[in-house]
């Protein structure tokens, strides 16, 4: 087979390849149900054009897949979604998002393997959902911190009531956070890595 063409296999865009003074990096899991804002706050907090892996909803879906909140989603994520942001000039998070519809669930295995972290986006109405995404986490051994994310319509509580309403432990962080917006979402990231500094420094972090 001759491969002595003149197509070539481009290299990656100058804005994709990590900065040379990179020197660790850190794989952190957004998860959460379906609809919750997972593939946004990836978008808006990612240095490199993210990968995702969403297809059109059909109606195959009904019946089977709760919108409920998210009555004008278009599109939903099958398999992960993929980005990357340099908390440092020596650290990178490469981030992965979970898809949220439950008969995909069986992917969250591969993708919480290796895991440093995770971020629990939680949207106010629909908490029970949130039970079955932070069990798993507990049953892997993933930390995590939660995110509730602001969306329009949905009530808004004080934090504290919603740390007993998802009965969080007092030491895991809970806060408010705007996918859309990438400083928000940097937030977000930074809480958990502070987290997990804490956590390591204490020994929990194993």
């Amino acid at each position: 087979m001759d491969f002595k063409g003149s197509d070539t296999i481009p290299g990656p865009r100058a804005e994709d390849q990590l900065p040379h003074t990179a020197q660790a990096a850190a794989k952190i899991v957004i998860v959460g149900g379906f609809g919750v804002g997972k593939t946004t706050m990836v978008g808006s907090v990612s240095e490199i054009k993210p990968l995702t892996t969403e297809e059109t909803m059909t109606q195959a879906g009904i019946g089977v897949d709760d919108n409920f909140g998210s009555a004008t989603k278009t599109a939903t994520t099958v398999a992960m979604d993929f980005g990357r942001i340099s908390i440092t000039d020596q650290l990178v998070l490469y981030l992965f998002g979970t898809p949220g519809q439950q008969r995909f669930w069986f992917l969250w295995n591969g993708l919480f393997e290796g895991a440093l972290g995770a971020v629990v986006l939680v949207d106010t109405r629909r908490l029970e959902v949130s039970f079955d995404v932070m069990g798993r986490l507990e049953e892997r051994g993933v930390p995590f911190v939660v995110a509730i994310n602001s969306f329009p319509d949905a009530p808004r509580y004080p934090i504290e009531e919603l740390r007993t309403a998802l009965d969080l432990s007092p030491d895991i962080p809970i806060m408010e956070c705007d996918a859309r917006r990438r400083a928000s979402s940097r937030d977000v990231l930074m809480t958990l890595m502070r987290f997990l500094h804490s956590l390591a420094m204490t020994g929990s972090l194993t």
